[in-house]
């Protein structure tokens, strides 16, 4: 079927005789000669000289121009049938903890240490970009939370955002409850069936204004299953950062992700090597998608450089009229 995608356009014909009643006469600067003998001069120079104001015969090439151009602007475009998009999935947001500790490089991949950050980008960013049919999204949590990319299938955007994420961003502390709340907005919006959340952090909550329980019981009333998952090697309280407190691990507060994600009908994995990690990742992305409603989508293939070509052709055939005069197109033999 044709149509125009901004009909309204056309609203804009009668612009340039408008602008022609409103505006003054162009004066061009030059000295008028009126003569009487206009017709004896036409004669000896074999050509008529043109009318101040233009006939009809010379304005309709640019009349017809003016609508050439117009109905490029229109955006012509010939729309096919609608065909259904079949979409199916969930509405997954990551929350991934940027706070200080984050920072701690107690883990290995591939025999080298990396920090527990470092090694949340290396393999959730494959689990972000193989959630087809998925729409996911990224919240970046320490002091504060912050949407970092909101719900979208364009999965390696938002594996992006988590590759350039970076210790401190959003504040040295963790705010647990916060990260949930924010997630619950965005997700209450979509499939109540769909509303996933992956909590990933390496301490307990020091920060925000929700306590993280009772933003995990306002989870559950809006249906978003919530799986937590608690970063870091285990502590070692027999070496010297043990004795005086520091030893890594030993702020995971697991008792309260535990609880978060039974309240929630999720599950807490304790992820204690680059191995683990990738384990969970792996049972995360075994969750069963579920159907949403489909889409439709139809076909448009655009016209408008048709009357724009055209708008072209005729602009440079009055150019060249301008420049090569009807009289200069005879022979040479023939002007003597």
């Amino acid at each position: 079927m044709f149509e125009f995608a901004w009909p309204w356009i056309f609203l804009l014909a009668p612009l340039p005789w408008l602008l022609r009643l409103v505006l003054p006469v162009a004066d061009s600067g030059e000295a008028a000669l009126k003569v009487s003998f206009l017709a004896e001069l036409e004669g000896l120079a074999g050509r008529r000289a043109r009318a101040r104001l233009p006939s009809w015969r010379l304005q309709a090439p640019f009349v017809l121009i003016w609508i050439l151009l117009l109905l490029a602007a229109a955006r012509p475009q010939w729309v096919g049938e609608p065909l259904p998009i079949p979409a199916s999935g969930r509405d997954l947001l990551l929350a991934v903890d940027v706070s200080g500790s984050m920072d701690t490089t107690d883990l290995k991949w591939q025999d080298a240490d990396i920090s527990r950050l470092g090694l949340i980008q290396k393999l959730f960013g494959n689990f972000i970009e193989e959630r087809h049919g998925d729409r996911v999204g990224l919240i970046l949590f320490g002091s504060r939370a912050y949407l970092q990319a909101p719900l979208t299938f364009d999965r390696h955007t938002v594996r992006i955002w988590l590759d350039e994420a970076r210790i401190g961003i959003a504040g040295k502390d963790t705010a647990l409850g916060d990260a949930i709340g924010l997630a619950v907005k965005r997700l209450r919006q979509r499939p109540a069936e769909s509303r996933v959340l992956v909590l990933i952090t390496d301490g307990a909550n020091t920060a925000g204004e929700v306590p993280p329980l009772t933003a995990a019981r306002l989870a559950a009333e809006e249906h978003v299953k919530i799986y937590t998952i608690g970063i870091g090697a285990d502590p070692q309280p027999g070496g010297v950062l043990g004795m005086l407190g520091l030893a890594p691990g030993m702020d995971l507060d697991e008792p309260t992700l535990k609880s978060i994600a039974a309240t929630t009908g999720g599950e807490y994995f304790r992820a204690r090597t680059g191995e683990e990690l990738q384990r969970i990742s792996t049972t995360l992305d075994s969750l069963e998608p579920v159907s949403q409603k489909p889409t439709q989508a139809r076909p448009a293939v655009a016209l408008y450089h048709w009357p724009l070509a055209l708008a072209m052709l005729f602009s440079m055939l009055l150019v060249a009229a301008e420049l090569f005069p009807r009289e200069d197109w005879r022979w040479p033999w023939r002007r003597s």
